[in-house]
């Protein structure tokens, strides 16, 4: 009997993780890290709720930090077996664990410092770059749509999640005895007609779907008013003589936007701008979306032909810190995409530190933002926040730009799961109560599928 226990975004967006037990066999969908505030923080560092040497391979479908973030912790406490991925996956994996164990070694360093005037005892970072060499060796990259097998009566299929670069939809084939039974995990489903990235594939059969369900009750702006709204945005900065300062993950996003400003570049008169790309770790993953550029969708290889898609006159990659502070000296005419995405880390807090409070500054929301995240203080409406310590008022004008999501909104993941043709049962996933219940009742209702909110350590027989 093949079963699925839930473990991870069961109830909440982040910290994907799934645990598939199937022909005497244990395999892990997904390790994300659960990501917010220090609380948050917190609770990666408990105990799993299963042995990880007692795992026998895991299947990961995408390289977000909250699906692979805490891979490197897996291993560290004796998981040992294959991580079947996508190829563009399993590079943008060293790039993302790479960087997450650096900033936990200085996030660590840092708070030693302060525990040790306290007279507390050390704390060690959750992992380190040995760690996440140790990840890179057990990665098997696979292509989309090529069914393997990864144990005798197992086989399984990626097809692209139309999300992010190698973002896969999982398809596990159990065979027992004559019969085959099929699990579906759609890991993070993208909207369809987004720029570069391929639309969703749809899938047909399953006996069982797991489901993201991250903009459950809610429908995105259209992606030609979003645009719209970007230009205006600068022109806005422009009257104001402020900087313009774009919290953005450095996967996906990032390249979506240096994609749009390519496009638009003389529509918005971006000459006028000092465009930054201010992120290290988005610079390298910018280079492996140049590498897999034959995973790009038609229109944005009918455009591009054989140009750089990411090579503008005014953008500046920014490497050193030196470099980054330098940009703080510039009180206007700065475009300033940096890392991360949820204003919980990166360079970008460094930047909002010294923009919030002027008046003529603008901050431009671009993606999701978890609870007691920085970004969602922002997208909140608060008149305050603390970054490093220090109050910072609020002066800045903020912008929540929605139609640039990565991630399908109701309408998107309603006709995903419509192309199933024998409705099979569903548990919502990656999404909070609100987004979740509104899903499941709308699948119920439009498709007379049984639809539930997955629970943390709830089990069920495929």
């Amino acid at each position: 009997m093949a079963t699925i226990q839930f473990f991870g975004a069961a109830g909440e967006v982040t910290g994907s993780s799934h645990l598939l037990r199937a022909a005497g066999k244990k395999i892990l969908l997904d390790c994300g890290m659960i990501q917010g505030g220090r609380e948050e923080d917190e609770r990666n560092r408990e105990r799993f709720g299963f042995a990880p040497d007692d795992l026998d391979a895991m299947i990961l479908s995408h390289a977000h930090i909250d699906h692979c973030g805490r891979l490197p912790l897996l291993v560290k406490r004796g998981f040992t077996g294959r991580i079947f991925t996508h190829r563009a996956t399993a590079d943008l994996c060293q790039i993302m664990l790479e960087d997450a164990a650096r900033l936990a070694a200085a996030d660590v360093e840092y708070e030693n410092e302060h525990r040790a005037r306290r007279g507390l005892a050390p704390i060690e970072p959750l992992y380190d770059l040995s760690d996440v060499s140790a990840v890179l060796a057990q990665l098997t990259p696979v292509d989309y749509r090529q069914r393997f097998e990864v144990f005798p009566g197992i086989e399984a299929r990626l097809s692209d999640a139309g999300h992010i670069l190698g973002a896969a939809i999982v398809e596990v084939f159990i065979r027992e005895g004559d019969s085959e039974r099929t699990l579906v995990f759609s890991g993070d489903i993208g909207p369809d007609h987004t720029p570069i990235i391929a639309d969703p594939t749809p899938i047909e059969h399953a006996d069982m779907v797991l489901m993201e369900s991250t903009y459950g009750d809610r429908l995105h702006r259209n992606r030609g008013d979003t645009v719209r709204e970007i230009g205006e945005v600068l022109d806005a900065a422009e009257r104001t003589g402020g900087n313009v300062i774009i919290p953005a993950f450095a996967v996906g996003r990032s390249q979506e936007l240096l994609y749009w400003f390519t496009k638009m570049y003389e529509e918005w008169n971006l000459k006028r701008w000092r465009i930054y790309l201010d992120s290290p770790m988005a610079t390298k993953v910018t280079g492996v979306y140049k590498r897999h550029r034959y995973l790009f969708d038609e229109q944005a290889r009918e455009m591009l032909g054989n140009r750089d898609p990411f090579n503008l006159p005014n953008l500046h990659f920014v490497e050193s810190l030196d470099a980054s502070r330098a940009i703080n000296k510039q009180t206007h005419g700065a475009i300033i995409i940096a890392g991360s995405g949820m204003a919980n880390g990166g360079r970008v807090r460094h930047h909002l530190k010294h923009n919030l409070w002027r008046k003529g500054a603008h901050v431009m929301i671009v993606g999701y933002q978890a609870h007691n995240t920085l970004g969602r203080q922002l997208v909140d409406g608060r008149k305050t926040v603390r970054i490093f310590n220090e109050v910072i008022k609020v002066n800045a004008e903020i912008h929540t730009v929605g139609g640039l999501s990565a991630h399908a909104d109701q309408a998107g993941l309603m006709k995903w799961y419509g192309h199933f043709k024998s409705r099979p049962p569903v548990y919502l996933v990656h999404g909070e109560d609100p987004a979740r219940q509104v899903l499941a009742e709308k699948l119920r209702s439009t498709y007379g599928c049984d639809a539930w909110g997955a629970a943390p350590g709830l089990q069920r027989e495929i």
